[in-house]
């Protein structure tokens, strides 16, 4: 029923799809997601503009953390490769994206970024660049220290576990993954900024420095199981 739904709307027109879908995506994660949020004080604690990072399990990432972070609008910076299929295209259809190429340095995207945080909107990062295939952390990816330091904005980490049964990894053929039910946890972290430039310590050291601080802070809220390269 739900590929039924989603090949009537990729024909549609947008001003059609956009409504339609949001109330599809609505119903989709009322029934098979049930949603715990952690320490949600911490979003009180938010003055736009903020770059918030999460870690990264699943294509229904972003569609759970737009329905989370609906109050603050943010864009989503996400690879090109979403959009191969019908509906991770349609998907996208209801968030804000700043597209950015997969595995290489999009300078293009980085001034996006820094653009939107100029115009006072909030931005949300995945910093392991892809999802992880065994639901633990991976490497982030330097990228998000550049957006980070450029930007001089809070930085609002969130933990996100579960998921990756909401809507599991197939590797084969993305367009064939679908919603399970799954309990979802989300934990709010409290906003931080990146230390300044410490002279006595090379560009590369507080480059890697900064990205343990960013990554430390999503880890530090995971489960052990999940905290995978950052326990």
């Amino acid at each position: 029923m739900l590929k039924g739904i989603i090949k009537v709307l990729s024909k549609a027109p947008t001003f059609v799809v956009k409504p339609a879908l949001k109330g599809v995506v609505h119903s989709i994660l009322n029934k098979y997601a049930n949603i715990k949020i952690h320490n949600p004080e911490n979003l009180n604690k938010i003055n736009a503009p903020v770059i918030f990072i999460c870690n990264h399990l699943s294509n229904a990432d972003g569609l759970v953390l737009n329905k989370i972070l609906k109050k603050y609008n943010p864009y989503f910076v996400a690879g090109v490769k979403l959009n191969e299929t019908s509906m991770s295209k349609l998907g996208l259809e209801i968030v804000n994206i700043i597209p950015i190429k997969a595995n290489s340095a999009d300078v293009e995207a980085l001034k996006k970024c820094i653009e939107a945080i100029k115009e006072e909107k909030n931005i949300l990062i995945f910093p392991e660049g892809t999802r992880s295939r065994t639901g633990a952390m991976i490497e982030g990816k330097k990228g998000i220290v550049l957006i980070a330091r450029k930007a001089n904005v809070p930085i609002v980490p969130i933990a996100m576990w579960g998921t990756e049964k909401l809507m599991p990894i197939n590797d084969n053929n993305m367009g064939e993954e679908v919603f399970q039910h799954a309990d979802v946890n989300i934990s709010i972290g409290e906003p931080f900024t990146l230390p300044k430039f410490n002279k006595e310590v090379s560009k590369e050291e507080f480059s890697q420095n900064c990205l343990d601080i960013i990554m430390n802070s999503i880890a530090s809220q995971l489960p052990d199981e999940y905290k995978g390269v950052h326990k």
